[in-house]
């Protein structure tokens, strides 16, 4: 148990000190105070939030974040504010608010908790996955917050750096259960990217409100007309007011002698503190500036810097006398961070250099490197290698721990100091990576133009247009990014053979993700005339594919075979999605689904630095064609989440297709269309037609669902002729049964005959016993009467054969049963109808088992429709968290795998138990087992 007695002492003296100060600041806040007492009251009673507080400066939002730690009590506070020094120095901030926290580390899951201890320097090494990262920041929190809740304080928000700006906004979006209440101020409409959390936008007084301020700051009260004018001129901005009333005269004051035109604040709200800072001393201002670049309040260090620059530290005195700075132990704080912005504003641009120089100079440890190599770049004219040098591996150790954005900053810096021209292109590069790894495209895009005009080296230049390529393929136009692979390519496939097989295997997936077929025919033939690399898994792939797509499906399918004979040696998610795709070309959809579930587990194990909502994709896809349609929308909104967080535009666009197509399964009507067309309108303007291709085929999925067969048939042949990703031959050659299906309910024979025939084409390298269950069932579709029936057998006995693949097996079913009806063969049709029945209702299939239960009806089983099955009732969170439960991961293991914190595993589990009627472990891995949803028991990780 915590000691609480102090916290409540410290609180108890915070509340007298900030009494007068706040009850000042905060007049009118009527509806600011209630929305922060339910955050507080909230986070007390075990509900996490989070909220913005918005405003322009003075406006009173640290005052009220003041209020709410005067008001938390018991629970426990954590502050970090923002400051302008630090705000290129990866996770400082998280470092300022959780040093306290280090304690509690122990308490984490292991990845969770070593990344944590990287991040904080805590630990000589830590990861480079910035989510994991951020799901230990999440972690701590809640352990935090045991037992009487946490608030958290972090005012300043624009200036916070980057890294610990992106693992506060992570936990922030997800405080659910908690006991962790958040509050961030920030300036005007700096921080875009906080969205995603509420916010309280705060603007001037009221004119009652400020009335009354005036009264409490001025000598005499104030003239009504003098108080309206002064409302009216600063916009009724507490800060403001309060200044300049303190230095109106009385006369000034009452009307008598007419307000200085132009008020003190003529130039904003920081001239009233220019003005103060301007009466100071010079030795005062030159103390008051070696804090201000300081920034964060070390009075020891502020102290021998003076006294390095011939300061006496007495000089201090007038300087918190005029009530610019205040002294608390060994500490220094500015009153208002405007007063820190105005003091250096009014220094010279020599000054502030020889200030950082100083401070660079005692900063002398090892760990203070990263904030020398800062402030030696800040007292730099001109270049320097050595300081230039000294930066780029400040942003070593950053991009090591994680805080891409912050390397990418000081690779930035570091580039315009560097005088050579080749040294300064590579740091620009680097710079780009980072930025876009950090979730910031512009600034990527930035840094390759500057990296492109400085090099002529023909190596770094193929490495430029493989980055600007992957930059297109992540966020913007897919067919573009073909484009830049390919020319790369050319460029240097006789000075590099393996970067070229690189850029021709982006190109490929480029151009499947466009549709260009012409192309990966074309990319397969380039890679087997690169020189050297005949072993290659990535060289047989584009080959193998490519010849495939060229129509020599024989000497495709022998090189994609071969290639994976060697499938059990891979393990990185790269070459698994590879293996996927190879074969998905060989018609092997159960295999290509497995592949992509690996590729999950792998992403996650090794932490695939920035690709995981990629990977998601394959994994959600994966999981919706194996028929776990919880699991697939869970991985799906997971990898949306990640995707939006990370700037990945056309990875968002496939994880809305993929929760479209789940929809539609479900008959969701309303959440498919939705999905459907956020997710078109990503990517018809992006060319990706495979996503495109996904979205449309959803729409015709769910028509064929409701029963609407013609409606259905007009969109899957759309899929083929014209429309959004029409052609392409992923979505063509997996929308196959469904379009045989449809054509055949409407009496197309012909469009069913020709489908079956290219269906028959493309599997004929197909070996596994789905891909043979579906073509059965196809040709079992063009039969006449009883002739159809050996065949509906033959699908059903495959199916069985070829493991867990519960909706196609249920849909078999389906047929057969309708078939054999329609034969007049009642009593046989129940049994297959019954089973499909069953099936779709455990999978909440509720359009398909609707219309099971009404031909078991009518082949005269009078049938109640059962109710939903158990699992159903889970949300897919909890679907993922029980199944990673059954299969024997702790909470822990299950926090690290799905990056949230073990407090809210536990609550899910809380939750999961009740639902499911269960109060064990072992019960829950014994339903689990047993349901369609998760195939056997004990089956492949999620992802």
């Amino acid at each position: 148990m915590r000691e609480k007695t102090p916290e409540k002492a410290r609180q108890r003296d915070d509340r007298l000190m900030l009494h007068g100060r706040v009850t000042e600041m905060l007049h009118g806040r009527v509806t600011e105070r209630v929305a922060i007492g339910e955050l507080v009251a909230a986070a007390r009673a075990g509900d996490g939030q989070a909220l913005v507080l918005r405003g322009e400066p003075g406006v009173g939002k640290s005052a009220l974040l003041d209020l709410a730690a005067a008001g938390s009590a018991p629970m426990r506070v954590l502050r970090a504010t923002g400051t302008e020094p630090e705000t290129g120095l990866a996770f400082g901030a998280l470092h300022q608010l959780l040093r306290s926290e280090a304690g509690l580390l122990d308490l984490l899951p292991g990845p969770q908790r070593e990344a944590v201890r990287g991040a904080l320097g805590l630990a000589s090494s830590g990861t480079d996955d910035r989510f994991l990262v951020s799901a230990g920041v999440l972690s701590l929190l809640a352990e935090a917050a045991v037992p009487d809740g946490l608030l958290c304080l972090i005012d300043d928000f624009q200036w916070i750096d980057q890294a610990s700006a992106d693992a506060l906004l992570f936990a922030a979006r997800r405080l659910r259960t908690e006991g962790v209440g958040m509050l961030i101020a920030v300036r005007g409409d700096a921080g875009a990217h906080l969205r995603g959390v509420p916010d309280l936008r705060l603007t001037g007084l009221d004119s009652r409100s400020a009335a009354e301020l005036l009264v409490s700051r001025s000598a005499v009260p104030p003239a009504q007309e003098v108080g309206d004018r002064l409302v009216a001129l600063t916009g009724g901005n507490p800060l403001a007011l309060r200044e300049v009333a303190g230095l109106l005269t009385p006369d000034q004051l009452t009307g008598r002698t007419p307000l200085p035109d132009p008020l003190p604040v003529g130039a904003g709200i920081g001239q009233v503190f220019g003005d103060q800072v301007e009466r100071l001393p010079e030795a005062g201002r030159l103390i008051a500036l070696i804090a201000a670049v300081e920034g964060l309040g070390d009075l020891g260090l502020i102290l021998r810097a003076a006294d390095r620059l011939g300061v006496d530290p007495a000089e201090l005195h007038p300087v918190e006398a005029a009530g610019l700075v205040g002294v608390e132990g060994a500490s220094i704080r500015f009153r208002h961070p405007l007063v820190r912005s105005a003091v250096y504003a009014r220094s010279s641009s020599v000054q502030r250099r020889l200030v950082h120089t100083a401070l660079a100079e005692l900063l002398d440890g090892a760990e203070d490197a990263d904030r020398r190599a800062w402030h030696r770049a800040a007292a730099s004219v001109g270049q320097d290698e050595g300081v230039a040098a000294e930066l780029a591996a400040s942003a070593e150790r950053a991009r090591a721990r994680g805080g891409y954005a912050d390397a990418a900053v000081a690779l930035a810096r570091s580039a315009d100091l560097t005088p050579d021209r080749a040294v300064r292109a590579r740091r620009l590069t680097d710079a780009a990576t980072a930025a876009w790894l950090g979730g910031r495209p512009g600034q990527a895009e930035t840094c390759l133009a500057g990296a492109r005009e400085l090099t002529r080296e023909p190596l770094l230049i193929a490495e430029l247009a493989q980055l600007r390529g992957r930059f297109e393929l992540n966020g913007g136009d897919a067919a573009e990014a073909q484009r830049v692979f390919l020319e790369g390519a050319d460029r240097v496939c006789g000075a590099d053979p393996g970067r070229a097989l690189e850029m021709l295997a982006d190109a490929s997936e480029a151009a499947s993700y466009v549709g260009d077929v012409a192309a990966i025919v074309d990319i397969g033939r380039r890679a087997e005339a690169l020189p050297g690399g005949d072993d290659s898994f990535l060289r047989a792939m584009l080959i193998g594919i490519g010849a495939m797509l060229a129509g020599d499906t024989h000497r495709g399918g022998q090189t994609l075979r071969r290639a994976l004979l060697r499938a059990d040696e891979l393990s990185g998610a790269s070459e698994l999605l590879w293996a996927s795709a190879a074969a998905s070309y060989l018609g092997e959809v159960d295999v290509a689904a497995g592949f992509g579930v690996r590729a999950g587990r792998a992403a996650r194990v090794s932490g695939l630095v920035g690709q995981l909502p990629v990977v998601l994709e394959f994994v959600s896809t994966a999981e919706r064609i194996n028929g776990r349609l919880g699991i697939s929308a869970a991985i799906a909104e997971e990898g949306l989440t990640l995707a939006r967080e990370a700037g990945y535009t056309n990875s968002a666009a496939a994880h809305l297709a993929n929760l479209a197509a789940v929809a539609a399964v479900r008959g969701q009507e309303d959440a498919c269309r939705e999905y459907a067309q956020e997710a078109l309108a990503i990517a018809i303007p992006h060319r990706i037609g495979l996503r495109a291709g996904t979205a449309s085929y959803a729409l015709g999925l769910l028509d064929l669902g409701m029963g609407r067969f013609a409606a259905a048939h007009a969109r899957f042949s759309a899929l083929t002729t014209a429309g959004p990703g029409a052609g392409h031959p992923t979505v063509v050659w997996r929308s196959t049964p469904d379009r045989v299906e449809a054509a055949v309910a409407c009496g197309d024979h012909g469009a069913a005959r020709a489908t079956v025939a290219s269906l028959e084409q493309w599997s004929v390298n197909a070996g596994t016993p789905a891909s043979r269950a579906l073509l059965a069932r196809c040709r079992a579709l063009l039969e006449d009467g009883e002739r159809a029936v050996p065949l509906y057998e033959e699908a059903l006995r495959l199916h069985a054969e070829g493991g867990p693949a519960p909706f196609e097996q249920a849909r078999t079913a389906l047929l057969y049963g309708e078939r054999l009806r329609r034969t007049h063969r009642t009593g046989d049709a129940r049994q297959p109808l019954r089973s499909a029945l069953e099936t779709f209702q455990r999978l909440g299939a509720e359009p398909w088992a609707e219309r099971a239960h009404s031909e078991l009806r009518a082949a005269g089983e009078s049938v109640a429709r059962p109710g939903p099955a158990a699992l159903n009732v889970l949300t897919p969170q909890e679907l993922r968290i029980a199944r990673l439960v059954a299969e024997g991961a702790s909470n822990r293991d299950v926090a690290a795998r799905l990056f949230l914190s073990p407090r809210t595993i536990e609550y899910h589990l809380y939750k999961v138990y009740p639902k499911l009627g269960i109060t064990t472990r072992t019960e829950l891995a014994r339903l689990v087992g047993a349901g369609p949803e998760f195939g056997e028991a004990g089956g492949a990780d999620p992802g």
